[in-house]
Parts: structure tokens; sequence; C-alpha cells
């Protein structure tokens, strides 16, 4: 099971089904904020919602096929960082990743990503990460690039959020091209 203690405060772990009311805790005080680019916000309505959600990553974890880890300060769970699908085949994966949006700007989810690059390249042997984000979400943006991802293009409507398709720019970052 994945645990990395980042400091006194930060630790990322695998959700474990205990964590759902946790996690719908933090989905819910932060609705409105996430809501304005993370789709499945609108069907995270009740602590089973979440439940169901552990359930399934902890399934894709048992198959390697993917990795959701929390972010917690201290207990309190305060983001996810995640794996979407580990393209095992090919050696690549591609992280995603959301903060309660009081704790952004603080270099945690900068932190969160690098431990989880880190793992990718020195743990899972990978070749190759992948972060997508919305062309307009310039938080999420921030992150690849300022851990030297390349800007490798973009998906056309790649995303249907709501009510509309976002264009998403794609960046990747090969384990020869990763030192920190």
């Amino acid at each position: 099971m994945f645990h990395y203690q980042i400091d006194d405060r930060l630790t990322l772990r695998q959700l474990q089904m205990n964590d759902a009311n946790a996690l719908f805790r933090t989905v819910e005080s932060s609705r409105e904020e996430l809501r304005e680019w993370l789709p499945w916000i609108e069907t995270t309505q009740k602590p089973a919602d979440c439940l169901a959600f552990i359930d399934l990553c902890l399934q894709g974890a048992r198959h390697r096929q993917s990795l959701n880890i929390g972010i917690f300060d201290r207990d309190r769970l305060i983001g996810c960082v995640n794996y979407n699908f580990i393209d095992w085949q090919n050696g690549s994966t591609s992280i995603g990743y959301w903060l309660d949006p009081a704790y952004q700007g603080k270099g945690v989810m900068t932190t969160a990503v690098q431990v989880m690059i880190d793992y990718a390249f020195y743990t899972l042997r990978l070749n190759r990460v992948e972060i997508r984000a919305a062309t307009h979400n310039k938080k999420s943006r921030a992150i690849p690039e300022r851990l030297r991802f390349q800007k490798e293009g973009m998906i056309r409507q790649g995303e249907w959020l709501y009510d509309h398709y976002e264009d998403l720019v794609v960046y990747g970052l090969l384990s020869r091209e990763w030192t920190h």
C-alpha cells in the first residue's frame, strides 16, 4: 500500500473505505470552487458516492491499473492525486489532482505531484508521465509547467464539463528528463 510522509503535517496515502466520509466532507465544503473544473462533482451527492468511488479505486490498485492517493493534513483529507490509468505496455501514466481551495497556492499539490512522479519513474519504472489540464485552468496548468513538463499539444474539446466542452493542454515528462 502506498504511503509517503511529506513532512510533519502532510501525508500521502492510498484511499481506504473508511475515508469515504472524510472525502465527502472535503468535496461538500469545496463544492462550488471544485465544480469549475471537475466534472464528477455533481454526481458526488452523498457519502455512499465516495464509498463507491473508493471501492473502484481499490479495485484499480489491486489490478495495478490505477492508483488513487489521498492528501492528508494530519488526519484531515484535503485532496487527491492519482494515476488515472497505468499503461504497463507503453510504460506510461497520466496524473490527475484536486485540492481543497484553502490549501491551494501553498505548494502542497506541487510537492504531491513530485512524489507521484518519483514513484512512477523510480519505483514503477515507467517511462512517461502525462498531465492534462483545461486550457483556462491556470492553477492546474501551473503544476506541470513548474515541474518542467513539455507542453506537447492540445486535445480540442477533450472534456465535457456540465454544459460545454473544454480544450485540454497535454503535458508530458519522460523519465530521462526528470531531475529535481
